[in-house]
């Protein structure tokens, strides 16, 4: 890595305004209102000057060429997914070399494939992105959705598969559905958000309901299932049994870890008038059903904080009669599970995907004991994707599985023999180095054992190295070893990359989770600087060439980090991120994350935010890190407003490195395409090269 040259002067500090307000008794000041939006003259000047800065900044970043190159490359391997398979085809998307999203193709029951949906053909300026799709259970129609420009605001349409006709729809108001065709391909349900102005005073899209929409027929007349009169920030995700049995519907208030469950007998009562009665209702766990055969399975942290498998009987749903079938692992999680019961079979069997801190395991169980009969072999220490079996053929599963330096690659598991093989790998050449991957385990304050995951190239002189601290630590989201190349570019350029499991994430279960949200907030930026502490004292790094990097919640992370530590990071990529922790809750989807962080309208729960809120905690006179935000203007879950507002603290507080602001329009929070992909990364790798100051 090469030696930055000296950096352009940070512009004058933005105006401050003399804004304190009091609530619950505490004054908190907000001097950075006027940035919140982004159609005041004022904050568009602002703006229009941070896009000068960054510009006069680039251009002292000597490793993004090369950086960009090396990115490029790694990321032409391309990708592919596992086959989810309905009736006698599957369908998997595939990205090639040439191409900036991936395409959605079918495989016909004669072995063939084509693509049935390109975003890149349908759009050349690859703004546009597929966001889901579900097939019927036959394989005959395929409803799906795009929406254009990052918004995450789909179009759902249904296409015929045999002639990619569109035979219904457009249907909108479709951000965050769940698809659940009845058997026959006429009709499904799915949830939808108010329309607007239905909801005077209200965000209508924090409104959801669940409806029964049968092929051409107005949506708008679709009858109602269930979620009348629900309050605001609910969630609903209809599914239904393949033999068409069986409707359930999972109820969910924001992001809360817990869901009430409902279920219809659809023998019994009509389609668009189903008996619904609760499974779970008002329980502090979450609950899976899935309904085979005459059996019921139950995937549950309830009274299992690590997850475990039960069973019952359909005529007898009530918690007291659920049996375990693979019990709580003290070490690892439960992820997911396959049922093999094919005719091909000596004895039906069941699959099981566990994470044993935060690597992946696959084992076979017996399906009437659930005792463990054999572990399958995966192709290194890494993670697998969701497992897909045939329902036509039920003694197959197929999953995908990677690491830092292997690409998703598919491979499919065979219960006649135990075997597994290779079914797909990406269509480019993988030009990853050899790496290494070292798992380990520190300490944090309060005595608690957190992992990371420290990736290096073999063979180098031993000594501290630019090196890279990434986390996330919130919503339960497992950081899990997969296919990085910013991980690999970086390590080649010289650097180490360390990702921490920290408290807030999934890799330990629900109490690892629960010990890093709300009040417990605090631990997952304790578990953070314990690592970038053990970095720096195992001689990995050090605080000059240690840079911290996240996004979304990880931006959230990494801006308490810096408030907190300044003078333990060099530099700080923040990207989409979550800053002004009073104000939260007021824009995008922040509503729906208070049973994560709590809400300013709670007294206590102000506390617990003033205290780590990275915008309430800078404090003038500081030599704060070189910061690098990243936001995207069509963002619609967390608004840029907040790295507008920190950025802007920043550079008025900050007495040493450069703080700048990257802003990118027609992008959203989710997957963008290749080539803006692209770009980003090399700006983020770029900037933090040049401020850890080391030669490679």
């Amino acid at each position: 890595m090469s030696t930055p040259t000296t950096p352009p002067v940070n512009p004058s500090p933005a105006p401050r305004l003399d804004l304190v307000e009091q609530l619950h008794g505490r004054l908190v000041a907000d001097p950075y209102r006027w940035l919140e939006d982004p159609a005041d003259p004022r904050a568009q000047a602002w703006s229009a000057g941070q896009d000068e800065l960054l510009a006069a900044h680039r251009v002292h970043w000597p490793d993004r060429a090369a950086l960009h190159e090396r990115l490029s490359r790694l990321l032409s391997v391309g990708a592919v997914s596992a086959p989810r398979w309905y009736g006698e085809r599957g369908f998997f998307l595939r990205r090639t070399a040439e191409q900036d999203h991936a395409v959605l193709l079918v495989i016909e029951p004669d072995g063939t494939e084509r693509p049935l949906i390109d975003p890149g053909a349908l759009d050349p300026s690859g703004a546009t992105t597929l966001d889901w799709f579900y097939p019927s259970w036959e394989g005959t129609l395929l409803a799906y959705a795009l929406s254009v420009g990052g918004t995450e605001e789909p179009q759902l349409r249904v296409l015929d598969v045999a002639t990619g006709e569109v035979v219904d729809g457009p249907i909108g108001r479709m951000r965050h559905t769940h698809i659940a065709w009845l058997p026959g391909g006429a009709a499904f349900y799915y949830s939808r958000f108010l329309a607007p102005g239905s909801v005077p005073g209200d965000d209508p899209k924090l409104h959801r309901r669940v409806y029964l929409h049968r092929l051409g027929t107005d949506p708008d007349t679709d009858p109602l299932i269930l979620g009348d009169g629900s309050p605001r920030g609910r969630y609903f995700w209809p599914s239904v049994s393949r033999d068409g049995r069986w409707l359930t519907v999972q109820e969910n208030q924001g992001t809360d870890p817990r869901n009430d469950v409902w279920i219809a007998d659809l023998s019994a009562s009509a389609a668009d008038a189903p008996a619904l009665r609760p499974l779970q209702v008002g329980v502090d766990a979450l609950t899976y059903p899935y309904f085979h055969g005459d059996r019921v399975y139950l995937r549950t942290n309830r009274d299992a904080p690590r997850w475990r498998l039960c069973t019952t009987d359909p005529a007898h749903l009530d918690y007291a009669h659920w049996t375990d079938l693979v019990g709580q692992d003290p070490d690892a999680v439960l992820n997911g599970y396959e049922i093999l019961d094919g005719d091909a079979l000596e004895q039906p069997v069941l699959l099981v995907n566990t994470t044993r801190h935060a690597i992946d395991e696959l084992t076979v169980h017996d399906l009437e004991s659930g005792v463990e009969l054999s572990k399958v072999a995966l192709p290194g220490l890494g993670s697998i994707g969701p497992l897909s079996v045939r329902a036509d053929r039920a003694d197959q599963v197929w999953f995908s599985y990677g690491d830092y330096t292997s690409p998703g690659t598919v491979y499919r598991f065979d219960a006649r023999d135990a075997s597994v093989s290779r079914w797909a790998g990406p269509p480019g050449a993988p030009s990853a180095p050899a790496l290494t991957t070292t798992q380990v385990t520190y300490t944090s304050p309060d005595g608690t054992d957190v992992r990371m995951f420290v990736v290096s190239a073999p063979g180098r002189p031993a000594g501290p190295r630019p090196t890279v601290l990434y986390g996330y630590g919130g919503f339960n989201v497992s950081l899990a070893p997969w296919y990085s190349p910013s991980a690999i570019a970086w390590i080649e350029a010289g650097g180490v990359w360390a990702v921490a499991n920290l408290r807030g994430g999934g890799e330990e279960g629900e109490a690892w989770h629960r010990a890093g949200m709300l009040a417990h907030k605090q631990n997952v930026f304790d578990d953070f600087h314990a690592a970038a502490d053990w970095l720096v004292d195992n001689g990995v790094t050090t605080p000059e060439q240690l840079a911290i990097f996240g996004g979304s919640n990880g931006g959230l992370l990494v801006g308490a980090a810096l408030t907190q530590r300044p003078d333990r990071y060099a530099a700080v990529v923040c990207s989409a991120p979550l800053l002004d922790m009073v104000r939260y809750e007021l824009f995008g989807l922040g509503s729906t994350w208070a049973g994560e962080y709590g809400s300013a309208s709670v007294a206590e729960e102000l506390d617990w935010l003033l205290a780590y809120s990275p915008y309430h905690n800078v404090h003038e006179g500081t030599a704060y890190p070189a910061v690098l935000f990243t936001v995207f203007g069509s963002d619609t879950r967390v608004d840029p407003l907040h790295a507008r507002k920190l950025a802007a603290a920043l550079q008025h507080a900050s007495t040493g490195a450069p703080v700048l602001l990257r802003r990118e329009g027609d992008v959203g929070h989710g997957a963008a395409s290749i080539s803006r992909t692209i770009d980003l990364y090399a700006d983020q790798l770029a900037f933090l090269a040049a401020h850890t100051r080391a030669d490679g």
